[in-house]
């Protein structure tokens, strides 16, 4: 197995071998032994330690005897989504809350890869990636809207690079708690994982690089001071708006492990375990014909009928 790509925005800053376990699906003792044999370069050149950081944009070589079998993953029709477009290079996905983009600890099915490979059989193996086919970019389990997905080698490659260049624009309608009084503003602050709860995210100086733009569409006073924001994101962290409105005294309504349910008239409102947030727009060149394409997806009937009960 040979795997030539460009590291993604997401990976930057990981240790060299979870990098390389995440994009081929090898464990972590085989990964070890594959970079103590060599078979790991950075921009052409062999990595000798494991722990070693790479950075979004460098190109990532791994070279391997071991296959990665990707049919390890079995379709599943069930699995709700929408396509809002589709052709020989890329899918747009209209993804629900309450489903989770990949296999992961806890999530070994029912994912929106094993959906996606119901309809689109093909996706298995794509780039050796065995538990990610055509994944470049996710959102968080409780979050709806838009994101793209790689049907080809060559377009997966271009849409990391895009990611990586902050060429792809993600455009969020999240609902803050308490009134936001700038009109505007950008929050510009490194994130990292948890040191107590690594699955909890945090402003932290050692942190990755992260910036979220945002604006006030509308301010609510009753039965709770909330404010409608749109969100652009800059940087691609995990769980981004939600820690840095959290970490301005804004969390998002409805999200439990950032600190929303101090606003539990509003919160009440919507179904357990979801966050008011939606990914509405997304915009990028096309990979192949370099077309700009843009995509809005209206907001779920669970998140509008808050809004309409704020409006009242």
């Amino acid at each position: 197995m040979m795997l030539l790509t460009p590291v993604a925005g997401a990976l930057d800053g990981e240790r060299a071998d979870r990098a390389v376990a995440l994009l081929t699906g090898l464990t972590r003792a085989e990964v070890a032994a594959l970079v103590d044999a060599g078979g790991v370069r950075l921009d052409g050149r062999v990595v000798t330690a494991r722990g070693r950081k790479v950075r979004a944009g460098q190109v990532l070589q791994v070279d391997s005897p071991e296959p990665v079998k990707a049919g390890a993953l079995a379709p599943d029709p069930s699995v709700p989504f929408g396509i809002v477009y589709e052709d020989g290079d890329v899918l747009v996905v209209d993804k629900p809350a309450g489903v989770v983009v990949h296999p992961g600890a806890g999530n070994a099915s029912g994912t929106l890869v094993h959906g996606l490979l119901a309809r689109y059989p093909e996706l298995a193996g794509l780039d050796g990636d065995a538990d990610r086919p055509g994944i470049v970019h996710r959102l968080d389990k409780g979050t709806s809207g838009l994101l793209v997905v790689a049907r080809t080698p060559e377009a997966r490659r271009a849409l990391v690079a895009a990611l990586a260049g902050h060429e792809v624009e993600r455009r969020y309608a999240a609902l803050a708690a308490r009134t936001v009084e700038a009109d505007e503003g950008m929050i510009d602050a490194a994130v990292g994982r948890g040191a107590r709860d690594p699955t909890r995210f945090a402003v932290q100086r050692d942190g990755r690089p992260a910036r979220t733009r945002y604006r006030v569409e509308a301010r609510y006073t009753s039965p709770e001071a909330v404010t409608l924001l749109e969100c652009h994101l800059e940087t691609g962290r995990t769980h981004q708006i939600r820690v840095h409105l959290a970490a301005i005294g804004h969390p998002v309504v409805g999200d439990p492990r950032y600190g929303a349910r101090r606003v539990p008239a509003v919160a009440r409102l919507l179904p357990d375990d979801r966050p008011w947030l939606h990914a509405r727009g997304l915009s990028f060149l096309h990979p192949r014909t370099g077309q700009r394409l843009r995509f809005e997806s209206p907001l779920p009937e669970e998140l509008a009928a808050v809004l309409d009960a704020l409006g009242r």
